[in-house]
């Protein structure tokens, strides 16, 4: 999917159409103190196996792309929600 970097839509600061520049979400680090990453590194420390199965099958054919909009005008900017596309490219 080929999307331009600079689009014109609404921006909610501003209330009214605007230029906006567009970028592509890079996912962060992951914490390392969340409940979920915790509970894991307990199960899985000492002996035993893996605590669950891995995962059959193959990878699903198109990845999640988040989009990063930031008005030109007021210089807000702000995420909406992710869309799926096999290949992500922003053209001039």
């Amino acid at each position: 999917m080929k999307m331009p970097r600079t689009i014109k839509r609404y921006c909610p600061s501003c209330q009214t159409h605007t230029d906006q520049e567009v970028d592509k979400v890079k996912k962060k680090k992951a914490s390392e103190l969340v409940w979920g990453q915790r509970r894991f590194r307990k199960v899985t420390s000492g002996y035993g196996g893996f605590p669950r199965p891995k995962p059959e099958g193959r990878e699903k054919p198109t990845k999640r792309v988040n989009l990063k909009y930031k008005c030109k005008k007021c210089k807000k900017s702000w995420q909406s929600p992710s869309i799926r596309a096999k290949r992500f490219e922003l053209t001039e």
